[in-house]
């Protein structure tokens, strides 16, 4: 494994370095593995593991090449950590959530257009009639969603839909009194959603701040022993 990672850091350089440009092709196995000073088997698991990373793509019949390593896309390695994460990290992760998304919220009240308003009430009145948790998760990430892409930052958005992805969203739901928690999360979406429609960027941060912040409470509570008003996000 050391040999690999080994493998991986000389590839990175190379990328760091200039050497390998997004969008390049890596020089063929053999010759890169000479380069490199590496074996070819070495060679080709840090290749299967930058892959994995979304660093490198491997083309079918074509080759291996650097990806675009736009930093959304890069994150996207990371959703797979966020979804199996349980217990202190998947609080963790909703706390980092807390301090970007309710910026976010409020930066779009001023940058959404009549039309998004329209779809996002769409999106809370489609919510109500979920009759799934499955459902409503999907609701719910499409109405965060909507509000960050406003933002126009990619990475902001990739990074958001990371930090709490469907997975983790279902397992808070049911994790909890699913009923009372729809409600809750019901009422406040409804909140953040009338903010938005009054472009209030100051009263929309706060009630994204208040929505997150009661998810985490409960999880923290829950993480004790001792789970508080049950609550979805």
């Amino acid at each position: 494994m050391a040999l690999t990672d080994d493998a991986i850091d000389r590839i990175k350089a190379m990328i760091v370095d200039g050497e390998l440009a997004p969008g390049s092709r890596l020089p063929k196995e053999e010759i890169l593995a000479g380069q490199l000073g590496l074996s070819r088997n070495s060679l080709r698991e840090a290749v299967r593991a930058l892959t994995a990373m979304r660093i490198l793509i491997t083309r079918q019949g074509d080759g291996t090449y650097v990806s675009s390593l736009e930093p959304h896309l890069l994150l996207e390695s990371l959703s797979f950590a966020a979804d199996v994460s349980q217990g202190r990290t998947a609080l963790q992760l909703l706390q980092v959530r807390r301090l970007l998304e309710p910026q976010a919220t409020g930066l779009a009240t001023a940058l959404l257009e009549p039309e998004d308003l329209r779809d996002l009430r769409g999106i809370l009145d489609r919510s109500r009639t979920a009759t799934t948790v499955e459902e409503f998760v999907a609701h719910d990430i499409a109405f965060h969603l909507r509000i960050a892409e406003a933002v126009g930052n990619p990475v902001l958005s990739m990074l958001l839909q990371v930090l709490s992805t469907r997975t983790q969203r279902v397992r808070i739901v049911r994790g909890s009194q699913t009923r009372r928690a729809l409600d809750s999360a019901h009422q406040d979406h409804e909140q953040i959603f009338s903010a938005l429609q009054s472009r209030d960027a100051l009263l929309a941060a706060s009630a994204a701040t208040v929505h997150i912040t009661a998810v985490e409470q409960w999880l923290a509570a829950s993480l004790s022993g001792d789970p508080e008003r049950p609550i979805d996000d």
